[in-house]
């Protein structure tokens, strides 16, 4: 999947290992109207840690599930409330659950680093190292919420510019200006209304 873009120029590929995580946000109940949980169980969690390496052979349990669930919770924080206090509460949550697992790096001599995970849950093991690698190459910063309150979608920034805050700009950041022109419109700032006072100093 790729971004939405801005609206005003193509959109850019989002790397995989980003676009698993936006998809694991967008899992989550949010938008007008409600999107349901699509995370619920091992059956609905499957396909959603496919893109992190998790092989569908192995069995997920209840308590995998759970703990993705933490970890989507954690993250959904974190990319909508950085740099705060509440931000900073996420990440070590994140950083509980990132302890919980423990993985071997093996070196090959040509460059790569492998990691073999040794202990911990699998499925959160996967997102835990793909949070790692998005953090190492400066992506993750590009994961956003939404601005719109009605919409929350996670997407990945891939503009230029990097300040996207709509995940579709003709849909909510549209919708977000029309309502910013009413409020203006219906509740004019004292500079409006004295432009608007008609001058009778000549009559």
């Amino acid at each position: 999947m790729s971004s939405t873009g801005s609206g005003r120029t193509a959109p850019r590929q989002t790397p995989g290992l980003a676009e698993a995580v936006v998809e694991l946000l967008n899992s989550r109940p949010h938008a007008t109207p409600r999107t349901p949980d699509t995370l619920t169980d091992p059956a609905s969690a499957a396909p959603l840690l496919l893109p992190f390496g998790q092989a569908p052979s192995a069995p997920l349990s209840d308590d995998d599930v759970a703990q993705v669930r933490s970890l989507r919770q954690a993250l959904t924080e974190a990319v909508h409330l950085p740099g705060t206090e509440a931000g900073q509460a996420a990440w070590t949550r994140i950083n509980r659950l990132a302890a919980s697992t423990g993985f071997h790096h093996a070196f090959n001599g040509d460059g790569r680093v492998d990691q073999h995970q040794v202990s911990g849950s699998p499925a959160a093991g996967a997102i835990i190292r793909a949070i790692a690698d998005l953090v190492a190459s400066g992506q993750f910063s590009r994961i956003r919420i939404c601005a719109h309150p009605d919409c929350r979608h996670a997407f990945y920034d891939a503009t230029r510019s990097g300040n996207q805050r709509w995940h579709s700009y003709e849909v909510c950041g549209n919708r977000a200006n029309v309502a910013a022109h009413r409020t203006r419109a219906k509740h004019p700032t004292r500079t409006q209304q004295t432009n608007r006072t008609p001058d009778t100093s000549s009559r």
